[in-house]
């Protein structure tokens, strides 16, 4: 007696369907899970036994061999109780699924020992690569329906027991759709708690955040302690623009296979990920023999802030390099590679020396020349160059505190500024991009400068000695400021600003 039905697991962000056969075989009996199954799932023998027995029928006493095709993938999680039962019932006799539906429905679900239905991770993934196969329907824990329901033309059938399914498949009851929230979705406005009008002073860096902001570029502050480099940093979301609905798709798919989603179905605010500066290379870009997302990841199309950047290890900080080039990471291991994407905006931040106060205009350093050098050393060159915008936060004195107009600037204000310069780089680019991910080919074609700022910067990649990346970074900013003032040519003080925001790492070259 032999039955197949069929599920899907999740490699990556990517999910692809699986085959789960049972055969039942005289002989002695036992019961085998083969096709390359992790400990979770070969566990799964136990939790059906059990959740058929609480529920009411009997587990076949049959050698029961279950195998999970292709064997050459590998699979993991428990999301395989369910269908694994479903084709335990079918090859006994106890259930009669016509061939069509079989072949047009994927059956997802952990079993409780009661025969309860609990939810799984990925089902987002699975619902939305469901559709491209072809699949008509999609069973699934009733606690996974809101994560699935975003996912067009499919049924989504939430159950709560291994009784209510048997029921729904026998015809016995009647389970409707959930309804798909896609006609639904839009993306408001978020209200945020924090504002920019609530930072004393600092124009210079609140100025630098609007230009990553309007160009996705990233951005390192050094300044003392308490001059506001974090509270700059957790206000950037108030100003980025809202995510589009493949962003949406995209950065839920991710929490949704690190299994973080909780009870909300969608993640519609760009993602703020501060790890603390003791994090593993693993925990940074992803880890385990089948790699889950790392925080990288996490940070997909939003912030991913570094605080104290000279505190983490060198070669957790190195690791950053190819994301931030590539927008994605590649983990290898011995039964897989998964790429995993990676498009975050870095906003790092740290102290100009160890005791903090290096260049403060009202405390001295005590750190000596060779204590500074050390501290520095641990921020690489290529790993700088590759961080756009270099900004110093200097502490305020009590007439800026008190009598700045800057600091009336709201987020309000800056985010529509932003939303202008994101319109302008969508249609020149003709695609979802910013001006910090043009290609060589596209900065020389759309960075058309006025022969003065071709001079300014004829000088300044003389003067500072910039790399070939270093000049496109001065260019791809340069664009950016001029976006924001809707300037079709990039001027001399376009130029100027962007050769300001680049000049801090050869600042750091003098002290080490």
């Amino acid at each position: 007696m032999h039955a197949k039905v069929y599920s899907a697991t999740t490699i990556g962000i990517n999910a692809h369907v699986v085959d789960v056969e049972v055969d039942l075989s005289f002989g002695l009996i036992n019961f085998f899970i083969v096709g390359l199954a992790d400990k979770a799932i070969k566990e799964s023998k136990e939790r059906v036994r059990a959740a058929l027995k609480n529920s009411g029928f009997r587990m076949p006493e049959r050698l029961v061999t279950v195998n999970l095709a292709p064997a050459s993938l590998k699979k993991e999680d428990v999301l395989f109780d369910v269908p694994i039962t479903i084709a335990i019932l079918q090859a006994a006799g106890l259930i009669a699924l016509n061939v069509q539906l079989i072949q047009e429905t994927l059956f997802l679900g952990e079993l409780s020992l009661d025969g309860n239905i609990k939810p799984v991770r990925g089902v987002l993934s699975i619902a939305h690569s469901a559709v491209l196969q072809g699949k008509k329907r999609i069973i699934i824990p009733h606690d996974n329906v809101h994560e699935a329901s975003l996912v067009k033309d499919i049924e989504i059938i939430g159950v709560k027991s291994l009784i209510e399914l048997v029921g729904y498949l026998r015809g016995e009851i009647t389970i409707e759709p959930t309804p798909s929230c896609f006609d639904q979705f839009e993306q408001e406005r978020l209200q945020y708690l924090v504002n920019f009008d609530q930072v004393k002073g600092q124009a210079l860096a609140k100025r630098a955040l609007q230009v990553a902001a309007a160009g996705r570029h990233n951005v390192i502050f050094i300044g003392s302690p308490g001059a506001g480099k974090t509270m700059l940093a957790k206000r950037l979301g108030t100003i980025l623009p809202p995510m589009s609905f493949d962003e949406v798709i995209e950065t839920t798919k991710i929490y949704s296979i690190a299994g973080l989603l909780g009870n909300q179905p969608l993640v519609v605010q760009r993602p703020f990920r501060a790890p603390h500066h003791t994090i593993s290379q693993a925990g940074l870009v992803g880890g385990g023999s089948v790699p889950k997302p790392g925080e990288i990841s996490l940070a997909h199309n939003g912030v991913l802030f570094l605080d104290e950047l000279p505190e983490y290890t060198r070669s957790v900080l190195e690791v950053l390099r190819e994301p931030l080039e590539n927008g994605h990471v590649l983990i290898s291991r011995a039964s897989c590679a998964i790429d995993y994407p990676s498009s975050f905006l870095l906003i790092a931040a740290m102290n100009p020396c160890p005791c903090g106060f290096y260049g403060d205009r009202k405390k001295t350093c005590i750190c000596s020349p060779m204590h500074i050098a050390k501290y520095l050393s641990k921020l690489s060159g290529p790993l700088l160059d590759r961080i756009d915008l270099h900004v110093h936060v200097a502490s305020i004195d009590y007439q800026e505190l008190k009598h700045s107009a800057l600091a009336k600037k709201s987020s309000e204000e800056m985010y529509d500024d932003v939303q202008r310069a994101v319109a302008i780089q969508y249609k020149r680019l003709g695609r979802a991009a910013r001006n910090a991910t043009m290609t060589s080919t596209e900065v020389e074609q759309l960075c058309v400068l006025t022969p003065d700022a071709e001079q300014t910067i004829k000088a300044a990649f003389d003067k500072l000695g910039l790399s070939m990346r270093g000049y496109h970074k001065i260019l791809k900013i340069s664009r950016t400021i001029a976006d924001l003032q809707a300037s079709e040519m990039i001027e001399k003080h376009h130029i100027q600003e962007a050769i300001m925001y680049r000049s801090l790492d050869q600042k750091l070259n003098v002290i080490q």
